[in-house]
C-alpha cells in the first residue's frame, strides 16, 4: 500500500504557481503512478470552491483511484483548538489547525503543505506534536512539496 499523504489547499493552487509549480508537478505524478495516496478533506474542498477555475478542474480531473478523502468530525475540531489554546498559533489559524487535526487523527504518513508561516514552520511543528502526545496522538510529519520530492 503506498503512502498516505494529506495534502491541504495550497499544494493544489501550487501546481501552477511560478515558484512552487515543478515541485507540487512531481508531487502530483507520483500520485497518478500509485506510489502516494493523495488523502483531502471536505475542508479542502470548500476552501477550493474560493480558488481559480482552473485549480478547481485540476483537483477534479485527479485520478481518483489514488484519492481518499476524510471528513471532519468532533474530535478534529477538539484537537484543533487545543493547538490554538496551547499557543501554536493564533485563533485565526484555525482552518490551518484542522488541517494538521485531520492529518494527525487519520494518522496519514505525512502532512504536505506549501503554507509556511501556519504550517510547515519548524517552529512551530514541534507545538503541534507536543499537543499530539498530550491528547495520545501521533506526531505528525509536515513537509513541503520540495521536501518530499527528494525523499
Amino acid at each position: 500500500m503506498p503512502p498516505r499523504y494529506y495534502l491541504d489547499t495550497s499544494v493544489f493552487g501550487g501546481i501552477f504557481d511560478r515558484e512552487f509549480g515543478y515541485e507540487t508537478r512531481i508531487l502530483f505524478d507520483r500520485i497518478e503512478a500509485g506510489e502516494i495516496k493523495c488523502v483531502y478533506s471536505g475542508l479542502v474542498e470548500a476552501e477550493l470552491k474560493r480558488s481559480p477555475e482552473r485549480v478547481r478542474r485540476f483537483f477534479q480531473n485527479l485520478n481518483g483511484n489514488n484519492l481518499e478523502k476524510i471528513e471532519v468530525n468532533q474530535a478534529i475540531f477538539t484537537l484543533a483548538r487545543k493547538y490554538i489554546e496551547e499557543n501554536v498559533v493564533g485563533p485565526t489559524s484555525l482552518d490551518d489547525c484542522i488541517h494538521i487535526a485531520l492529518a494527525t487523527f487519520y494518522e496519514v504518513d505525512m502532512l504536505v503543505s506549501w503554507n509556511f508561516k501556519h504550517i510547515v514552520n519548524p517552529i512551530r511543528i514541534p507545538g503541534y506534536n507536543s499537543v499530539n502526545l498530550q491528547l495520545a496522538y501521533k506526531s505528525i510529519e509536515i513537509r513541503s512539496p520540495k521536501e518530499v520530492m527528494n525523499l
